[in-house]
């Protein structure tokens, strides 16, 4: 798929600038908790009842008393009220917390890059995360890259978009007007240059 994206746009000059409202827009974002977390949950009173568990693949995880409760897609909050609802049929007035030590994040929540960057991968979005920090984060252009044809692809109420992006300007030539907010679900496609 990535391969078919970046033939399809391998000239970024055809696509638009990203507009300056998304430029900058910070989106309204709350963490959900995703496959491959890992969670620390704390029952207050009931040190028994605490302690870390991952959530598997499916979304679920499995607590001292409850087998396969879905966890994926909910945020800490939601998850520890329903825990705290399932844990009164066994003890009185539950209080429960729900902490995430490690993020994977759901499909949705993920920023992407692929093609000529370092280390293409995914990782989790955060909050006011922009497109300098993405590329920090996978150790920036690859020698072969063609930086300033790379393509943001995102998507609006189940539309995607695509952008033309500036990274040589930015990461080379120190251009910060090249950076930009990413948004959660956001994908970066870098070509390589042809010789």
């Amino acid at each position: 798929m990535a391969v078919a994206l970046v033939s399809g746009c391998s000239t970024s000059s055809s696509l638009p600038s990203v507009s300056d409202e998304q430029r900058l827009a910070q989106p309204d974002y709350e963490y959900v908790i995703g496959a491959g977390d890992s969670l620390q949950i704390f029952v207050w009173g009931n040190e028994e009842l605490s302690g870390s568990v991952p959530v598997r693949p499916d979304g679920k995880i499995t607590t001292r008393l409850v087998e396969d409760l879905e966890a994926s897609g909910k945020t800490s909050t939601e998850l520890a009220r329903e825990i705290e609802s399932v844990y009164s049929r066994y003890i009185k007035n539950p209080v429960v917390t729900v902490m995430v030590n490690g993020f994977v994040a759901t499909p949705e929540q993920q920023v992407r890059i692929v093609g000529a960057g370092v280390t293409p991968l995914s990782i989790p979005y955060r909050k006011h995360m922009t497109l300098l920090d993405l590329m920090v984060a996978v150790g920036g252009l690859n020698e072969f890259a063609d930086g300033d044809k790379a393509v943001l692809v995102r998507s609006f109420d189940g539309e995607q978009t695509s952008y033309g992006l500036k990274l040589d300007s930015l990461l080379r030539d120190g251009d910060i007007g090249a950076n930009l907010a990413l948004m959660p679900g956001d994908i970066v496609i870098i070509p390589e240059a042809w010789f």
